[in-house]
Parts: C-alpha cells; sequence; structure tokens
C-alpha cells in the first residue's frame, strides 16, 4: 500500500485536526506538501519564521513538509530516509511513514536522535 494520498493531519496534544498533506511520488521520491490548514485559530497566510532552510518566511499553505522519502529495501512497508518539517517550531525531523489499515491510516514517525513522537493520519483521498 503506497503513502501517496491526501491525509488528514491530528495534532497529539489536542486531537484536533490541523491540516490537509498530499503526499505525491516522482521517480520513486515520496514528497508532502500542506493543501488545507483546518485549525481555525491558524491564520490566513501565516508563514513559517521559525524555519532556517530554504522555506524560512515562507507561506505554511501550499509549503513542501515532507522531503525525500523513498520506500525502504529491506521493508518496503515502510517509506523512510527523507524528512518532515514542523513549521510551528521549525524542526525538522528524520521520517517514517508506514501504511496501516489497509492503507486507510499513516503512521507518520517523526525521529530527533533516538527519539521519536508518533501521529495517525486519516486518508482522505
Amino acid at each position: 500500500v503506497s503513502p501517496v494520498g491526501l491525509w488528514k493531519t491530528i495534532d497529539d496534544d489536542s486531537g484536533k485536526e490541523k491540516s490537509l498533506i498530499r503526499i505525491k511520488e516522482a521517480g520513486g521520491i515520496y514528497s508532502g506538501t500542506i493543501e488545507k490548514l483546518l485549525d481555525p485559530t491558524t491564520q490566513p497566510g501565516v508563514v513559517c519564521d521559525k524555519c532556517t532552510d530554504d522555506r524560512k518566511d515562507k507561506p505554511v499553505l501550499g509549503m513542501n513538509v515532507m522531503r525525500g522519502v523513498k520506500q525502504n529495501a529491506d521493508d518496503p512497508a515502510l517509506y523512510d530516509a527523507g524528512h518532515i518539517l514542523d513549521p510551528n517550531n521549525g524542526k525538522t525531523y528524520r521520517v517514517r511513514l508506514k501504511p496501516v489499515d489497509g492503507g486507510k491510516k499513516l503512521e507518520m514517525r517523526g525521529y530527533i536522535g533516538p527519539f521519536y513522537r508518533t501521529q495517525v493520519w486519516q486518508r482522505i483521498e
């Protein structure tokens, strides 16, 4: 099952819907772009002022937040090797994606060193 599609992200802390992220694949590389912001407290036109790379001060809506993800050669059910950006804090995490529940959900795990956090995203399409 491929992670390609449109996914609803859920905030770890509040349990509220945050955004819709579209995952695309080109040449075996997967990337994810914020297609819609769902959190009513997020201001339209908000920019990533805490980003430190080429995304600094760019609009969060339409931002490519996931880059360089590839299907794992040893475990084809996993997609990793890339990075994901949290526009709220400007931090970049190593990322691992694992489609679950027949592809209806996606476990998105972000790593810093040995520590990680997992979110479960819901497939919209």
